[in-house]
């Protein structure tokens, strides 16, 4: 009989979580850990990283921090060579990292070119440079791992500005085709390295409550099927399950947390 409830473990496991000290990075670190994985937080914010490696350390998991910015393309190749050297072999590696300019959140119209070309930089080029390198490394290391990236429900439909009457907020035109960039490159990774046995996936999470504006929690609820915002928890336990054995055969997939949003 197989035991089913192993397949989601990760003990003897080695994961590596971008952005592991932001709202949905930390509680994808936390679930690995928890898992079994020894986990490593890599994010740009050190006193955040830390702080998150300590409480989860107080909590018996094997959580460690390294500080690492992904928004600097050039060094992104030689410090995850150099990673792999301290932590190898690594199996699990999730993209959470969301670096952004001053102006994030400024109206399409008021965008100027060069913000945009930085964030396009700052995103989705790192999202190439760090999925390319990891897997290159588990390839060379014949590691058959999982490379997680984070999307959004806004990189595969088109955005509902309802949902933000009433009040100051809105969506960046850059994260829309961000997300939908790294869809196609998630794809694209999955078809090219399925061969070596490294699965691609990215999950793709709805509006995940962050104390938003009361109208908005509202308006975007009431659009949704399940009639509520999504907690970071539930994006969590996707990654955990793409993270794990129980996902063996599924590679290239666009994995949809967003409470029915993309449904209807």
């Amino acid at each position: 009989m197989i035991d089913y409830m192993k397949k989601f473990s990760l003990k003897g496991k080695t994961s590596v979580v971008f952005g592991g000290a932001g709202l949905i990075g930390r509680e994808i670190t936390s679930a690995l850990a928890q898992a079994g994985a020894k986990t490593l937080i890599l994010d740009v914010k050190s006193s955040r990283g830390k702080e998150t490696a300590s409480e989860l350390k107080g909590r018996g998991l094997d959580v460690g921090f390294t500080a690492f910015d992904v928004s600097k393309l050039k060094g992104i190749e030689a410090g995850l060579k150099r990673l792999w050297k301290d932590f190898s072999p690594i199996d699990i590696v999730v993209n959470s990292s969301y670096p952004r300019t001053a102006d994030w959140g400024a109206k399409c119209g008021d965008v100027p070119l060069q913000s945009w070309r930085k964030n396009v930089d700052m995103q989705l080029n790192s999202a190439f440079a760090v999925s390319r390198a990891m897997a290159e490394l588990m390839k060379e290391n014949r590691v058959k791992g999982s490379i997680i990236n984070i999307g959004s429900i806004y990189g595969i439909v088109g955005n509902d500005f309802t949902v933000y009457e009433g009040t100051k907020m809105t969506s960046p035109a850059a994260y829309s085709a961000i997300k939908a960039g790294i869809t196609g490159l998630t794809r694209y990774m999955a078809s090219y390295y399925g061969g070596d046995g490294i699965r691609f996936n990215i999950l793709c999470p709805g509006g995940i409550f962050d104390k938003q504006n009361p109208g908005f929690v509202k308006n975007y609820s009431k659009r949704t099927p399940l009639k509520r915002m999504g907690r970071p928890d539930e994006v969590a336990s996707a990654a955990l399950f793409l993270a794990s054995d129980a996902s063996s055969y599924i590679t290239g997939t666009a994995f949809m947390v967003d409470g029915g949003w993309t449904a209807v």
